[in-house]
């Protein structure tokens, strides 16, 4: 069973409390590490858009219980981050509503079990 917007209070594999946000893809979670959101590229600092991710991120995240779905394939990148999706209370998959606002690109890197070419 895979975890989606609808069933991810049951099915997860982590969950946390989102004590940072660092930018519009990597957050802090209590007790679990810092993430990498998988799929998902946003600007970097001093680039267009990195304010708005980043605010988008934190008004969904910040002070909030998140959920995580961990990259079976391959569940960390070269920095140690952990890859997830990131599911939040009112939109469900953080990852995939990146991508609906324009705030992220795709950015796919195999193994992956997540596919966000399916998500757009």
């Amino acid at each position: 069973m895979s975890i989606n917007s609808e069933n991810y209070k049951k099915y997860y594999d982590a969950k946390g409390f989102c004590d940072h946000v660092i930018d519009g893809d990597t957050i802090d979670v209590r007790g679990v590490g810092r993430i990498r959101l998988v799929g998902v590229n946003t600007p970097e600092r001093g680039e267009l858009g990195y304010q708005n991710a980043t605010d988008f991120v934190k008004s969904k995240c910040l002070g909030k219980t998140i959920y995580l779905d961990i990259d079976d394939a391959k569940n960390k990148d070269k920095y140690g981050r952990i890859l997830a999706i990131v599911y939040v209370e009112d939109i469900g998959n953080l990852n995939k509503e990146l991508l609906k606002k324009s705030y992220a690109k795709i950015l796919f890197i195999p193994p992956s079990e997540f596919n966000p070419y399916e998500w757009t």
